[in-house]
């Protein structure tokens, strides 16, 4: 496994800062800071990535 899951990040016009995985439709969560952003979005998406082995779905290439 080759790739990395990309978090895109931004900060919205009235502060709060926006993190989402392009790879993992659903996953967008909104922090109060970057680091914030990273770390919720970084936590939903080994949820999602969880749900989706538990259920048999496929899930994207991961590097460790």
């Amino acid at each position: 496994m080759s790739d990395r899951l990309q978090i895109e990040i931004e900060q919205e016009s009235d502060g709060r800062w926006i993190a989402e995985v392009p790879e993992l439709p659903g996953v967008i969560v909104y922090g109060s800071s970057r680091d914030d952003a990273i770390q919720k979005a970084e936590t939903l998406a080994l949820r999602a990535l969880a749900d989706r082995l538990e259920h048999g779905e496929d899930v994207p290439a991961v590097a460790h």
